[in-house]
């Protein structure tokens, strides 16, 4: 038999709403399209098992960048690390290898790139495992187009295309190769140029955005950014509606089977984070209709004991705070509703259903949002003796580097405590760009008055974040003020450990 599409990916693959592939997988077959899934290739002949398809391959790394997903962040391959028991699975820099087996094998087929290892490597990118500047992975790649973001209008826009032989020009929410530049597009400096100077790659980080068409000279080929289509509450009901048998074949996945994903994009606009230039920084929010029927099936599966595992997005208490009336900062508006109104009355519903015990929210809030109804509701009925928050600093210049300088955290722990419903559960980060050993150690002395600090992470500079941008030029993008920048292996361990020992005393 032969396939219409082939997709590829750097990961398990698990027939269930939270992977990405899954997803894609589903809605092809909706819209009658054959579909093949290869998870892992460990060589190019895995490549070759179902031949060449009809329309296209589809490569994604999966759900982490691979070089972020195989080394620590002192750049050190995690499979060296006794404690880590890490196995090393897909090959560094999977999208191009992947890509490469395939161009090796199948010269003249359409290929597409997606997931975030190719989201985010879209343009000009500073790579923090080879500490330089590298070109648009769609250039390096030889793919045919590149989608960014979570791509579900992108592929059946582009499978349509390739079967009507219609080109590619045009898609929205994807990235192709051109000799010439078009009308109306905004030009981001060139390759070339942001090789030369760190003030323009500053003016090109400026430049990034989703809802914008733009273009970026390499060598005399133009990439092309069309800008993100719009998805609606519609659309991720469809999605999230597809005939999932939700299962999952991996241990380390096992705590998520009876998850439910609430909405995307997220309005906090942290420059360490990469979902504003992946999924977007306005939130699309699933009906409650959609929801309150994926649990009502979800109790009628053989393995489901009561409980909803996970509730949520990337802040799970930001469902419902759908806005797209302009392009400012939400999280800052104050014609936005933060009520937390809807998220609290489907909170009680899903409560109501028949042969639900609990509804878990485990995958973290954020706490400058919270008011004191919905803290009051979430403790009593919907944390399991843990609640995440990430407040990441305490020093108030380290935070306001990180946009991170919002809310009260003292006030959030002192009327969490009031309620003595659990416990609050902490994530910090060091060796951000403006953390000296100076800040670290306050962010040490933070940690010996609080329980529970789960997650001290070193900074990993990840592509086209405004954090790495920092770290790469050494400058706040915006104002062009120099920063200090941790850089040497010394220093950043010298910090982590500042961390490593509060947590312990």
């Amino acid at each position: 038999m032969t396939y219409d599409v082939i997709l590829i990916s750097g990961e398990k693959y698990f027939d269930h709403p939270l992977s990405g592939i899954s997803i894609l997988k589903h809605l092809l077959e909706k819209y009658n399209y054959s579909v093949a899934v290869i998870d892992i290739p460990k060589n190019e002949e895995e490549i070759k098992k179902f031949g060449k398809p009809n329309l296209f391959f589809g490569v994604s790394s999966g759900a982490i960048d691979s070089m972020l997903r195989n080394y620590t962040p002192l750049n050190k391959p995690r499979e060296e690390d006794k404690y880590l028991n890490y196995k090393k699975e897909l090959p560094d820099r999977a999208v191009l290898v992947y890509c490469n087996w395939i161009r090796k094998n199948f010269k003249d087929v359409k290929i597409v790139i997606g997931g975030i290892e190719a989201s985010l490597r879209r343009f000009t990118h500073f790579d923090y495992w080879e500490n330089k500047l590298r070109r648009s992975i769609l250039i390096d790649s030889s793919a045919d187009i590149l989608v960014y973001g979570n791509g579900e209008k992108q592929i059946l826009e582009i499978a349509s295309n390739i079967k009507e032989n219609k080109p590619l020009f045009g898609i929205q929410g994807t990235c192709i190769k051109t000799t010439n530049l078009p009308p109306k597009f905004i030009e981001l400096p060139s390759h070339e140029e942001v090789l030369d100077s760190k003030i323009k790659f500053c003016d090109m980080q400026n430049l990034l955005d989703n809802n914008k068409n733009l273009a970026q000279k390499t060598s005399g080929l133009y990439v092309l950014q069309f800008k993100a289509p719009i998805y609606t509450p519609k659309d991720l009901d469809e999605y999230y509606e597809l005939p999932f048998t939700r299962t999952i074949n991996s241990n380390e996945l096992k705590g998520f089977e009876f998850s439910i994903v609430t909405h995307r994009g997220c309005i906090g606009n942290c420059n360490f984070c990469s979902l504003k230039l992946l999924s977007g920084d306005k939130i699309i929010s699933r009906t409650e209709e959609s929801i309150e029927k994926e649990v009502e099936k979800i109790t009628k599966m053989k393995n489901f004991r009561g409980n909803i595992d996970d509730l949520g997005g990337p802040s799970a208490n930001m469902y419902g705070m759908d806005c797209s009336a302009c392009s400012n900062d939400c999280i800052d508006c104050t014609k936005l509703n933060k009520s937390h109104s809807r998220l609290i009355n489907l909170l009680r519903k899903l409560r109501s259903i028949k042969g639900v015990k609990k509804v878990f929210i485990r995958s973290g809030i954020r706490y400058d949002l919270v008011n004191e109804e919905y803290l009051k509701e979430l403790v009593k009925y919907h944390i399991s003796g843990k609640l995440k928050i990430a407040p990441e600093h305490v020093n108030q210049d380290v935070l306001k580097l990180m946009n991170k300088n919002k809310g009260n955290l003292s006030k959030f722990i002192s009327d969490f405590n009031k309620l003595r419903c659990g416990e609050l559960s902490f994530y910090f980060m060091t060796g951000h760009p403006g953390s000296s050993l100076k800040e670290a150690k306050e962010l040490g002395n933070k940690i010996k008055t609080l329980k529970n600090a789960e997650s001290v992470q070193l900074f990993t500079p990840t592509p086209m974040t405004v954090s790495t941008c920092m770290y790469y030029t050494g400058m706040d993008p915006k104002t062009k003020k120099k920063i200090y920048v941790a850089r040497t292996f010394r220093e950043k361990k010298e910090q982590k450990r500042a961390l490593e020992l509060s947590n312990h005393l």
